[in-house]
């Protein structure tokens, strides 16, 4: 382009600025200071978004007494607190969904629920089957003292009630004074199986 083309004078030119200079700030709106203010303070209540421009000591003194709940009673300022716990948006009971009826069970609609697979689809049995799994039988970890009385009475932990009182039945038959003449060692056993039987029993296993 030629320095003497047209174009040029259609081209904007912002002044240049002093080197160095900065814009000037506002003078401080408190009463007969002149000092700048670069500080900002908020105007108060019901005028968010306001504020009055003050130099650095006047900011101080102004925020020293600033009170946000100036001239409301303690009621009003009770519950202003309380709203502001939600950000002031109205709030309801649980269930109600803000209309007093109960709201609509979204159970079977969330990401894990076993229904929402169903509703899916899961032809490779990804998920499991949640009936069958709800067939199955709970399994019961024992304590110690259960295990070991399973233990003295010769069965396994996964023995049923039915089986503990057939195999007590037997022991107590085969351990008794009347059946083996008075054997000490016997009598010993009896006392483990009783114990052991009562402690089943006790634990809702029999």
């Amino acid at each position: 382009m030629k320095p003497n083309s047209k174009y040029f004078e259609k081209i904007r030119i912002r002044p240049d600025r002093k080197a160095g200079a900065e814009p000037e700030a506002p003078r401080c709106q408190w009463d007969g200071c002149e000092q700048p203010a670069p500080h900002r303070a908020p105007v108060g209540r019901d005028r968010e978004g306001e504020y009055f421009r003050f130099c650095f000591e006047h900011v101080r003194e102004y925020n020293k007494n600033y009170n946000y709940f100036s001239g409301l009673k303690d009621g009003e300022i009770a519950r202003f607190q309380k709203e502001a716990m939600t950000g002031h948006r109205p709030t309801w009971k649980i269930g109600s969904g803000g209309t007093g009826h109960a709201a609509a069970d979204f159970a079977p609609f969330r990401s894990g629920h076993a229904a929402y697979y169903r509703r899916l689809g899961d032809p490779f049995n990804l998920f499991g089957d949640a009936k069958a799994e709800a067939r199955k039988p709970a399994v019961r970890r024992l304590k110690p003292l259960e295990a070991k009385a399973l233990e003295t009475l010769g069965l396994g932990e996964n023995a049923t009630g039915a089986e503990i009182k057939a195999r007590y039945k037997t022991l107590v038959k085969r351990h008794h004074p009347d059946a083996n003449g008075g054997d000490r060692g016997s009598e010993a056993r009896l006392r483990d199986v009783l114990q052991a039987y009562r402690l089943l029993k006790q634990a809702g296993l029999c």
